[in-house]
């Protein structure tokens, strides 16, 4: 893997990126002031970017223990990881199977330079990184697989990412690519915006993220229940992330009963 020191002229500091936003949102370190411009400026128009944010991470966590204690899947493949915080998925993931194999996937420099802090697992199980993009499915399934075992249910992990594809740039035929490529017993787990409970804070956000060149799509939730085309949905279905399984929640605080415009889910391939 190449070293944090050859990134550092890769990593473009001009222009804000999602992965370094919501590090900015979660109290992290690893971002720029035009990170931390971009997440302020939304946070004035929306205050509720921050608890979308937190609401997310929780979300992944308790997405993470069901796929390992409820469906018994010890392969997780995390496209679009983002700069690491703890707990991360393998930490979930290997606190119940310690010999879960996790392989992240993110295309910003800056989470290569700090991808050593992913790499720190079990020594029963094994944690890899790829630097790639989602718009290269093949590449992602072509690495990963020296990792996962393709013949054995493995969960695909789409956490807060595809709001960053638009439609047009070939958002479902990506994730199609994806889990088509998955056995039997796979998962999907996934979360996406939406404007369906803050229609005018959202389309704030979208014209806030544009004009800082990112693309960001708000879906319905029929659009995002379109990512889950030919899998089980498990109970609840597709929900706002904070009331997918509370139940699950460990060391998660408080929000309120503000709505949060990020539709979770997670299904299952027969």
């Amino acid at each position: 893997m190449t070293g944090p020191e050859s990134t550092v002229d890769r990593i473009d500091t001009s222009r804000p990126h999602p992965a370094r936003v919501y590090d900015w949102y979660l109290g992290g370190k690893d971002n720029y002031p035009v990170d931390e411009e971009l997440g302020r400026h939304i946070m004035s128009l929306d205050p509720g970017a921050e608890r979308a944010a937190r609401s997310n991470r929780w979300f992944m966590q308790r997405a993470t223990r069901h796929v390992v204690g409820a469906a018994g899947i010890r392969q997780f493949l995390d496209v679009g990881t983002g700069i690491p915080t703890e707990p991360n998925l393998h930490q979930i993931a290997q606190r119940t199977a310690a010999d879960a194999r996790v392989v992240y996937v993110d295309n910003d420099p800056i989470v290569l330079a700090h991808a050593g802090a992913l790499l720190r697992g079990t020594p029963q199980g094994v944690t890899e990184y790829i630097q790639a993009d989602l718009r290269e499915p093949e590449k992602i399934l072509a690495e990963a697989g020296r990792v996962l075992d393709f013949d054995r249910p493995i969960a695909l992990s789409l956490i807060a990412l595809m709001h960053f594809i638009a439609d047009e740039s070939g958002a479902y035929e990506l994730v199609e690519t994806l889990v088509d490529a998955l056995a039997p017993g796979s998962c999907l787990a996934l979360s996406a915006m939406t404007a369906d409970f803050e229609p005018e804070n959202v389309r704030r956000g979208i014209e806030m993220y544009a004009k800082g060149g990112v693309t960001l799509v708000g879906r319905s939730q029929a659009q995002v229940g379109r990512f889950f085309k030919g899998l089980d949905l498990a109970e609840p279905g597709i929900v706002s992330v904070k009331d997918w399984h509370p139940e699950l929640a460990e060391d998660e605080t408080s929000i309120g009963e503000a709505p949060v415009s990020l539709y979770g889910g997670v299904g299952f391939k027969a």
